[in-house]
């Protein structure tokens, strides 16, 4: 039974859940590296994370290095990028996908405060062209250095922080954005301590 102080920290944190900022990981391929960013959202205040890989078994879940934050992010399987973004878009999402292309945003002059899918793509290869042919926006963080990438899970705190930030200043945290129905569910959920589901 959960004591009254786990309930009120509960309650608290699921209000600052963003439903309407999403991160989808393309073909990640190091399971680390998933469950570092697993963390992050948690920590971002993502509630939904969107994984397309053809094995997404492969990827299992390091708790050592996720700190069982997948009991707090629903994580969303998919095996190709084109019925993943179709799909959010139909529900109203914006489309920014990371890359290093000359025709791509520094990530700190997109707007995080709309409703968003950030897109990720694997450590070796980036994004697809399937996920840039479906991009709103390409963004990417500048390099001052010779080696032009980041490891996955540093550019995902990056750009998700910038999101935290730019949602703060614009009062995205100061009132719940769940509905009454959504809460009570992932209140439920949340306190019976299963944590993880699988809702749209």
């Amino acid at each position: 039974m959960p004591t009254p102080q786990r309930i009120d920290k509960v309650k608290r944190l699921l209000s600052l859940r963003q439903p309407d900022l999403r991160v989808v990981l393309e073909g990640v391929t190091i399971a680390h590296n998933a469950s570092a960013v697993i963390r992050t959202c948690d920590a971002a205040g993502v509630l939904r994370l969107d994984l397309v890989s053809p094995n997404p078994d492969l990827l299992g879940i390091n708790a050592a290095i996720s700190t069982r934050a997948e009991k707090w992010v629903d994580i969303h399987l998919h095996t190709s990028i084109f019925e993943c973004l179709k799909s959010l878009k139909k529900k109203g999402f914006r489309v920014a996908v990371t890359h290093l292309g000359k025709d791509a945003l520094g990530y700190t002059e997109l707007d995080y405060t709309q409703p968003l899918a950030l897109v990720f793509g694997s450590e070796a290869a980036g994004v697809s062209p399937e996920a840039l042919a479906l991009a709103d926006d390409k963004i990417c963080i500048p390099m001052l250095g010779m080696v032009q990438s980041l490891n996955l899970s540093v550019s995902v705190g990056i750009i998700l922080f910038e999101a935290v930030k730019q949602r703060r200043a614009h009062g995205l945290y100061k009132t719940r954005r769940l509905s009454d129905e959504e809460f009570d569910r992932y209140l439920a959920r949340w306190l019976s301590g299963s944590g993880d589901g699988k809702d749209e």
